[in-house]
């Protein structure tokens, strides 16, 4: 099998990411009720907006359970960071009208979020190895290879490596538009990595090379990686690796359908569940010529 590869990934590694970036993947649930002043319409986006709240907040609190580097400011720049997130919708699980006996007509709604931390912030973090390699830090994975221009018939070979055991699938993009799935493969199935450990691609377990042949051009890979399980993609074997199905628009976010672990937490003098899982994806290009 003949493709052409890569460069860097996340944080840190040989050459700098074309984009990187980490987050943290939880669930909310929230509602509001109409009143007099509030359409159906603005009754059910407040709703969300109550819900993204949340979603917000209970990244914070897990963030601050978690990180626990030992560096004080570094700590309190990564919470810095998520104080300041934004917060994106991956799905509405869950959303209905109900009758409240005092209220009147309300509206539940119940999401799946990704709460992205300060860009700016984390990609200073990211200069710092106290933050990339500290398996008590966040996320953070590494991808490279061992140059940035490849030539016809040349091989390469690429390295994965995460600050703490993840989960993780990684993604070529070709210059013919083909989405094919490096990892995990028919031959090497498991798409768990265990923290500090340095993985090659392709392994002695893997059945195919990575040669450069036409056609030439910017070439992208994309790991998506997770502290818990990923969500599937419709994939069919060829050739050594997965050839992804899924259109790739719905890749990322499929991926991001993540089993969320529980971990319980004290606010306001009260048990919290909260439910999280942390979230890291690199997108870098290399350059393949004749």
């Amino acid at each position: 099998m003949k493709i052409y590869w890569l460069a860097f990934l996340f944080l840190v590694g040989m050459f700098s990411s074309s984009s990187a970036t980490q987050s943290t993947i939880t669930e909310a649930e929230s509602y509001a009720c109409m009143g007099d002043d509030k359409s159906r319409r603005q009754t059910e986006q407040e709703a969300l907006t109550n819900a993204k709240r949340k979603a917000a907040e209970f990244a914070l609190t897990y963030i601050k359970s978690e990180t626990t580097v030992k560096d004080m400011m570094l700590e309190k720049d990564i919470i810095k960071a998520y104080a300041n997130a934004t917060v994106q919708v991956i799905e509405e699980k869950e959303k209905s009208w109900f009758k409240d006996p005092s209220a009147g007509d309300c509206f539940r709604v119940k999401i799946k979020a990704e709460v992205i931390p300060d860009k700016k912030i984390m990609q200073l973090l990211a200069q710092n190895k106290a933050v990339t390699e500290d398996p008590s830090a966040p996320l953070s994975v590494q991808l490279w290879a061992s140059k940035k221009e490849y030539k016809q018939g040349e091989k390469m070979q690429i390295y994965l490596r995460g600050n703490k055991p993840f989960y993780a699938r990684v993604v070529y993009k070709n210059m013919a538009g083909n989405i094919l799935q490096l990892l995990p493969n028919p031959y090497r199935p498991s798409n768990y990595f265990n923290g500090g450990t340095t993985y090659a691609i392709p392994s002695g377990e893997d059945k195919f090379e990575l040669e450069v042949s036409p056609p030439f051009g910017a070439e992208n890979i994309i790991v998506y990686a997770s502290t818990a399980q990923i969500g599937d993609l419709e994939i069919a074997a060829t050739s050594g690796v997965y050839e992804i199905k899924t259109k790739a628009s719905d890749v990322g976010n499929r991926t991001r359908g993540v089993q969320i672990k529980g971990a319980a937490a004290s606010g306001a003098g009260t048990a919290q569940k909260i439910e999280a899982a942390e979230f890291a994806e690199a997108e870098a290009i290399i350059k393949t010529t004749k």
